[in-house]
């Protein structure tokens, strides 16, 4: 696909988050806390794509996110790819990767968890990364990735 015929404008300079599945876009958002930037971010969702079916994009201009802020992106949206771009070219791709430990991202499914009786953070180990399988620390349920509910 050439420059011209792209759906969402190019940047100069940032980070493109692709391949989000659609009814994931808005979770990234939230979960990067993009909404509270100042700076240019463009959202797009519901893009055709061969990978995903439907899928979103992001565009971060003139921002680089760290390694663990890529990671927490593994729990919405595991297989995201990001495109760093300078002077209106991709240099670098990095694919997201699910951390071992997740803290403070998702809430646990036990009503009786301590993490949601008590004021603390949630902490879960990754006890399968293929299968998107998390275990509580406190309590040790288990619960798949696909259904977490993340924390406010």
């Amino acid at each position: 696909m050439s420059k011209k015929e792209r759906q969402v404008a190019a940047i100069e300079n940032g980070t493109v988050i692709d391949h989000i599945p659609a009814n994931k876009t808005f979770d990234v958002v939230n979960l990067l806390g993009l909404q509270s930037l100042h700076i240019p971010v463009t959202i797009g969702y519901n893009f055709s794509s061969e990978k995903v079916g439907e899928k979103g994009i992001i565009k971060v201009s003139d921002r680089f996110f760290t390694d663990a802020e890529i990671s927490r992106l593994s729990i919405v949206a595991p297989n995201v790819i990001l495109n760093i771009i300078q002077d209106y070219e991709v240099v670098e791709k990095k694919r997201v990767v699910t951390p071992d430990v997740v803290r403070g991202i998702v809430k646990c499914n036990n009503p009786k968890c301590i993490t949601n009786n008590e004021p603390m953070l949630t902490l879960f180990n990754v006890v399968d990364k293929k299968e998107g399988i998390l275990k509580c620390h406190y309590c040790e349920k288990q619960q798949n990735i696909k259904k977490v509910i993340l924390c406010d």
